[in-house]
């Protein structure tokens, strides 16, 4: 009888473990629950993240259907946007393909996407991309190098396999077992620097000719290096969202600041969407500025606040009247908004947070007719050179030349005298500039020739050009006498 007793044990024992096995995997079923928003139909959202470490030993403890319900009872959101890997590159789900956190409590992810999906809400992932200092600690060769021969203890290369053997399986794992919607990838073109791997060396010798690498701005082919470095960027991006999308078509796609203020130039790629979450200081000027940089480029673009300050250890909560200032600065340029609110470290929220973000979510449905994909009348437009920036520049994608101190200066200057202001880059202004009553010139030290006799054209047929500065004016040296 204690024979036949320890075999049912054992029956129960295995079948509950196959059953647990067949969970972990089961496949979402994304039609069985109602039709959700596109990212590029969408309005409103809220982002959650906590960017997981080795502290995190109780993920999911404290994540429950009720927390998720709350939160959509309150801001009735379009789409919510939580962590699944940020910068140290420790998912925060139990990820068979990467590197978990310590420590999880259930699968804290299934349960947000089965609440989101039985409310018709779409859900997104903050993923980090090139700053991963877990793939870069086991793979060293997938880092980057510096100018010193170091590999770089965060980025990965765009250059080498990360993107291959972890960014695109993960996110395929994402999409196909959790049935996420799409994806908002952290840490890219702002966090990605000049690579001097051998594999970047030796594609940048082959693509140019130039043998002789140089090592710091300032130095022989230091623009020819950063430009390639630039399209390495974009390629790396290219094949991820090519390769996510044969895979899955429907599966959304966007990778943080791309063609916004930090790489201002023409959409060159199919990701689904643009976004970036703006500095949390100075935020309604950030705002004010990332805004005009994303509403011309032909994209559904959203921006995110952050829902606290970014200086010292407390990092206090912003008053609801301060959220709902930076929501109307996003939404006057015709864009999406949302705003980003901490997890714990075992990624569940703070509830009563949700309290701020209704009211501002409030504010923002009622002006959500007027406001969403409307479009600026054309009074002045306020030039930012993607030629000029790049040369000045020392960084590959950040807005951090010269030229743009001085761009920020004018447009909120001009905004303060109540001017309507449009930033507009070349590829906006070309065959276009007589739209425009006024075009003002930041200090760009340097304009390509065609685009310059373009505004000597425009100029001469009677239309106003604003030259700011002796910089700007020294470009027009032989016309100005």
């Amino acid at each position: 009888m204690q024979a036949s007793l320890l075999k049912i044990i054992a029956f129960i024992v295995a079948t509950a473990a196959v059953g647990a096995s067949a969970a972990e995997t089961a496949r979402f079923d994304p039609p069985a629950y109602p039709k959700r928003l596109k990212r590029a139909e969408s309005f409103l959202g809220v982002h959650f993240d906590f960017h997981a470490g080795e502290d995190c030993t109780e993920i999911g403890r404290h994540t429950t259907r009720e927390m998720v319900e709350t939160i959509l009872a309150q801001v009735r959101p379009d789409y919510i946007q939580i962590d699944c890997k940020g910068h140290r590159g420790l998912t925060s789900y139990p990820t068979k393909v990467g590197h978990p956190a310590p420590g999880f409590v259930g699968d804290p992810l299934r349960i947000w996407r089965q609440v989101t999906a039985e409310r018709g809400v779409a859900l997104f992932m903050h993923y980090s991309g090139v700053w991963d200092h877990e793939a870069v600690r086991r793979h060293p060769d997938w880092a980057s190098v510096g100018p010193d021969g170091r590999p770089d203890p965060q980025k990965t290369s765009v250059f080498g396999p990360y993107v291959d053997e972890l960014l695109i399986p993960q996110l395929k794992e994402l999409s196909d077992i959790y049935g996420v919607d799409g994806v908002w990838i952290d840490g890219e073109c702002w966090a990605v620097v000049p690579d001097y791997s051998e594999k970047a060396l030796q594609a940048f010798r082959q693509a140019t000719g130039i043998t002789n690498v140089p090592r710091k701005a300032g130095e022989p082919n230091w623009f020819e290096f950063m430009e390639f470095n630039r399209e390495g960027f974009r390629r790396y991006v290219r094949h991820y969202v090519k390769a996510l999308h044969e895979h899955k078509p429907d599966f959304q796609i966007a990778s943080n600041w791309a063609f916004s203020d930090h790489m201002p130039e023409p959409v060159s790629m199919d990701v689904d969407y643009l976004s970036g979450d703006y500095s949390p200081q100075n935020s309604v000027n950030s705002a004010r500025f990332s805004a005009r940089c994303l509403a011309p480029q032909g994209k559904a673009w959203d921006l995110m606040a952050w829902a606290f300050s970014g200086g010292g250890v407390a990092r206090p909560l912003k008053t609801i009247p301060q959220l709902q200032r930076e929501a109307a600065v996003v939404l006057a340029q015709g864009g999406g908004f949302q705003a980003y609110f901490k997890q714990k470290r075992d990624g569940s929220i703070y509830p009563w947070q949700m309290q701020l973000m209704a009211a501002t979510a409030k504010f923002c449905r009622e002006r959500q007719a007027i406001c969403h994909r409307s479009q600026a009348v054309p009074q002045i437009a306020l030039l930012y050179s993607r030629a000029g920036h790049y040369r000045q520049s020392g960084s590959l994608f950040l807005p951090n030349s010269p030229g743009v101190t001085s761009l920020r200066g004018i447009l909120q200057s001009l905004l303060d005298c109540q001017y309507s202001v449009d930033i507009r880059g070349e590829h906006h202004l070309r065959g276009r500039m007589r739209e425009y009553p006024l075009i003002v010139v930041p200090a760009w030290s340097y304009l390509e020739a065609d685009f310059r006799l373009e505004l000597l054209d425009y100029a001469r047929d009677g239309g106003n050009v604003l030259l700011v500065g002796p910089i700007a004016a020294g470009l027009f040296k032989a016309e100005l006498g």
